[in-house]
């Protein structure tokens, strides 16, 4: 087994077919057939269902997850082979839209200040799907709301805990919050979210029936419905402050208040890389400077 068959693995999988995994790693489509029977006989195990286009069974599947871990190992240590300080290589980095508002992208502008050859792609989606995605290595890490039970194969690195707040126009700073939210519209944070969950067992234990209006999933659009319509919504207390924040009214659940704890996860296994290790460290000194400006 090479990290060439690896990548071309990795390739088939990613693109679908022999013949275009063929165009990524600059092969003919016979090398990559080559390669994949290789594989297999190898491993003793059939990676393709060869019944019409070749379809990857669940043990080729399975290959793949590890196959992204052992290849991005691969990748990260080049650097220290050939005689090279800086960290480099890329990581695939999935986020709630949340933190794309401020947290990660300041987290971005320190990683490129401390590892400029280090290259960051980065996804948006819910936790569950983002979690899902990292179990299956199609990502390395991944921002997202702490949900109660973790997957078995998940390491979790905690980066902030975030207090849920009413958010509503500017002049009902006086008025309570079990006020607006029965009187006012309500803007839900998606439902299907880990933070909707938060939101909806914590207005059912306090017998709150809010008048529902729309649901969203990005913040900074929660924000706006709430100026442009006159209603509130409930949403996480950033960890980080955007440079020039929406002029809303902020007011604090009570000591009951729900906290999303934020955090990210990464794939379990028997070596942590350092492009994850940098990474984590650049999220969490993001969330220690507090706020996405200029120095």
């Amino acid at each position: 087994m090479s990290i060439r068959q690896l990548k071309t693995l990795i390739a088939v999988h990613d693109h679908g077919t022999f013949s275009a995994a063929a165009e990524v790693v600059s092969v003919t489509q016979a090398a990559v057939s080559q390669q994949m029977r290789a594989l297999e006989s190898e491993w003793g195990v059939a990676l393709f269902d060869r019944r019409g286009r070749p379809v990857l069974t669940p043990a080729g599947r399975e290959l793949v997850a590890r196959a992204r871990s052992v290849v991005a190992g691969y990748d990260a240590l080049r650097p220290a082979a050939q005689g090279q300080g800086e960290l480099a290589g890329t990581c695939r980095l999935g986020s709630v839209p949340t933190g794309l508002v401020a947290l990660v992208p300041l987290a971005v502008r320190l990683l490129a200040d401390a590892a400029p050859q280090l290259q960051l792609n980065i996804v948006s989606g819910l936790s569950h799907k983002l979690m899902t995605e990292v179990l299956q290595g199609r990502l390395d890490l991944a921002l997202v709301s702490r949900q109660r039970v973790l997957d078995l194969g998940i390491q979790w690195h905690a980066v902030a805990d975030e207090p849920l707040e009413l958010i509503a126009p500017l002049d009902c700073a006086h008025e309570s919050v079990e006020t607006l939210l029965r009187e006012r519209p309500f803007i839900r944070f998606a439902r299907d979210a880990i933070v909707g969950e938060l939101i909806e067992a914590w207005l059912q234990q306090r017998g709150i029936a809010v008048q529902e209006r729309m649901i969203v999933e990005e913040l900074q659009a929660t924000a706006q419905l709430v100026l442009s319509t006159g209603g509130v919504s409930i949403v996480p207390r950033q960890c980080v402050d955007t440079v020039q924040p929406l002029p809303v009214c902020r007011l604090p659940l009570g000591p009951d208040a729900p906290v999303r704890q934020l955090g990210l996860v990464s794939r379990k296994t028997g070596q942590r890389s350092a492009i994850v290790d940098a990474v984590v460290d650049g999220i969490r000194q993001a969330v220690s400077r507090g706020r996405l400006g200029v120095d």
